[in-house]
Order: C-alpha cells, then structure tokens, then sequence
C-alpha cells in the first residue's frame, strides 16, 4: 500500500509474493549490511525540497554485475558502465535525476566519466570502481559543478552500513524519482545452510524508479540492489539477468522503452559465509531471493506509471510455450484499447481478444478462455453472459486482473502493467516545456 503524491492511497499489496524461504522485511537498498546511501539536493532539478542526487558506496572487494537497455539511443552512463562492469566490482554508484546525459556525444561521454572521477577523489576509491547512472530529459548536457558540490554534500550524509539505517536508503530512493509520484524500495531475508552445515542469514535490499517509458527489453528506470553475501562475478552476473527476466522484463506502462535503463547488483561480502557460485546448493534461494525483490520493485513501478489509477495484471497460460505467453500477455498489456476501458471502468472483453489476436502467439480462438477481474466472460471462444453491475463494483479496486488461457500448451507467462488515461497526456504534453 502507498500513498501518489496527489494524496490518493492504493490499496495493492506489493508484499504478497516471496519465493520459498525468503521473507520481506522493513526498508530498502541499506538493509544489506555493507551498504552506505543517501540522497541529496544538488540542483539538477528546480524544486529545491526535492533530492536529486544519490550516492551508494560498498566495501572493497564489492561484486558488481548489471543489465542495461538495449536502446540503440543508449545513454552516455550506459555505455560508460557496460565497460566498467567487465571487471566484475565497484565500490561506488552515483545516480542524478532530472537530466538524462543521453542523445549527449562524445561530451556526455566525458562528463559521466568526469563524475565517476568526482566521485572516486571524493570517496577515495578507484575511478573505475565508480558506477554512473541519470535519468532525466534527453539530449541536454550534465552541469558538472552540480557533482562538484553534490557529491561531497552525498559523502558528508551518507548512513551507516551495519543494515539498520532504513532512513538513508529511502533518501536515496527519493533522489532518482522524476515523474513518479512515490520512491520504490524493497527488502528481503533469507536464512541458508552451507555446504558445511552452518546457517547464516543473508539481506537482499532494492530502489528503483520509473513512471514512464516503461517496456525495458532487459529490465524512464534505474534500479540498484544490493547483498551482504558474497557471490562470484559469473554468478551474479547470471543471477541479476534471470531476475530481470522475471521483473523489470514483465512490466510495461506505454510500450516506450527508455535510453537510460540500469539495473545494477552490488554484493558486499558484509555477512560472513561461502562465496556463491551456480552449482553451490545456496545459490538457488539467492536467486529467489533477488527475484522477490526485483518483483516487489517493478510491481510498484507498474503501478506507479504516469497517470495511472489501477496496477494492472496479466496472466497467460496454456501457451504453447512460457514465450509464447510472454508475447500474448505483453500485447494485451500494451493495447490501449484494453487500457483506457480500464481507466473507463469498462469490462470490454472484446478488446483484450483483439489483442491477443494480433500477438504472434499460436493457437485457435475456439480454444481460449478470459476471466475479467475473477468474472468468466468467454470460454471456448465465445461469450459468457456475466453481471455488468459486478463488474463496476469490482473496478472500484486499485489492482485489476486479466487471466487468458489459449487451450494451446503448458506455456505461462505474468506481465504487470497500468491503466492509461487522460492524466498520462497530460504529464507527457508538457514533461519538457
């Protein structure tokens, strides 16, 4: 449950969904032990309340590992970071909002170096130990005294690292918003037993933001996530991309995916225990463990897309492969006919067949069934007569359910997106002028 900034409160349950043997606990990126954050003011946007700069720093020896968009357009911090990541550690990342640093050449190429310098001669750690990330408005050059007086003002405030500064990690998570309306973050537990029969208890703790150009084809979004365990580079590098797979590649607000997308994992070593690797009997509960929060984030972005009153969720099963269901739910998710009859409170049934006719996904129409919001309304590729007044009562939720099921295979696949409405042209109309 959280609250839009216009005062209207969503009754959706983010914390619903954990996978076996992780449990959600208070906070965010700083509930991993070894994580220091915070937020600051730094002048990248106009509205001096709010933050717009954030600073997380990890011990030495920190695993990194990331997955970005695939955006031909890709930003300069984008292109920066890829090649950092090839060493497998970072001790640091710096993420602004407001201006984009993409469609910017070989200057904004320099200028994301020159942060990761600001922040090195800052910190104290190595250049190319330093991570950069912006999200914003495309095609304007970074003031880089803002990084200059912001990312010492970052330093001087950063919280604690033992897992229990909640606060510093939700200043974070507020400094890389731009059109949302509220800061996503998420926190989990798991408890493992080693090869050598010792349970340790390992923190998982995540910030992301995205309102609008939402359709990543990885994962506007930047997300950081962090662990007190320790991993090896292949196997974090392994573990992040099959998390996204699940997360931040199933949600979609307006089918626009943006040129700064970053999806970053940090692992701090800060709990002792065994490194991690693909075939150590850990390994699994970690990857559950990344994925529920991966999930719980990109939920919250879904529902927190521009304009938007209602999460909206997908289900597609009985494809003929998890693919195939992939591809249904996404284009029932993505048609803004099926979107604005949400935002209308309209139980067009209609439209969501139509899309998924027009997906590449196979199978006969005779076969398919649709559940609206839990009411039956086709079967066997006909009409079901169902109560219309029931169906407005239940529009009256903040989460709406589509469940397709094409009669084709084992295939399944969930996507979350949002209803479309007029607040969307609004916030689009006008977000640069």
């Amino acid at each position: 449950m959280f609250t839009d900034t216009d005062g209207k409160r969503k009754n959706v349950d983010f914390y619903d969904e954990a996978y076996d043997g992780v449990s959600f606990i208070e906070g965010g990126l700083t509930r991993a032990k070894g994580v220091r954050a915070t937020g600051v003011h730094a002048g990248f946007r106009k509205n001096s309340s709010k933050n717009d700069l954030a600073l997380v720093v990890v011990p030495e020896g920190s695993v990194a590992a990331g997955v970005f968009t695939t955006n031909k357009f890709c930003a300069a911090p984008v292109q920066v970071d890829r090649e950092k990541l090839k060493s497998g550690h970072a001790r640091a990342v710096v993420l602004n909002s407001g201006i984009a640093n993409a469609a910017t050449g070989t200057v904004g190429l320099e200028n994301a170096r020159k942060t990761a310098q600001i922040v090195a001669k800052t910190t104290g750690v190595g250049e190319g130990e330093v991570l950069v990330a912006s999200t914003g408005v495309i095609g304007v050059q970074l003031d880089m005294e803002k990084f200059e007086s912001g990312v010492p003002q970052a330093f001087d405030a950063l919280g604690k690292d033992d897992g229990t500064d909640i606060q510093s990690g939700l200043e974070a998570a507020s400094a890389i918003m731009t059109t949302d309306t509220v800061s996503k973050t998420a926190a989990v537990e798991f408890t493992a037993t080693q090869s050598d029969g010792v349970q340790v208890t390992y923190h998982i703790g995540g910030m992301s933001k995205g309102s609008g150009m939402i359709e990543p084809n990885m994962a506007t979004m930047l997300a950081v996530v962090a662990t007190d365990c320790m991993i090896e580079p292949e196997a974090a590098q392994k573990a992040i991309k099959e998390a996204a797979d699940v997360s931040f590649n199933r949600i979609t607000v307006d089918s626009d995916m943006s040129t700064n997308d970053s999806l970053i994992l940090l692992a701090t070593g800060a709990v002792p225990g065994k490194t991690l690797t693909t075939d150590c009997p850990v390994y699994p509960l970690f990857v559950g463990a990344l994925k529920t929060v991966c999930c719980c984030l990109a939920k919250q972005m879904a529902a927190d897309g521009e304009g938007a009153s209602k999460l909206v969720t997908v289900r597609v099963t009985g494809a003929a492969s998890d693919e195939e269901a992939k591809i249904a739910a996404k284009s029932v998710a993505n048609s803004p006919l099926v979107k604005t009859a949400i935002a209308g409170r309209d139980a067009n049934w209609g439209r969501i067949s139509a899309a998924l006719g027009k997906s590449s996904a196979m199978f006969n129409q005779e076969d398919v069934s649709i559940t609206f919001m839990g009411i039956p309304v086709m079967k066997g590729g006909l009409p079901l007569e169902f109560d219309e007044s029931e169906a407005s009562r239940r529009f009256e939720n903040d989460e709406i359910t589509i469940e397709c099921d094409l009669g084709n295979g084992n295939g399944s696949s969930r996507v979350w997106t949002c209803d479309l409405t007029h607040d969307y042209i609004t916030i689009n109309g006008d977000y640069r002028t």
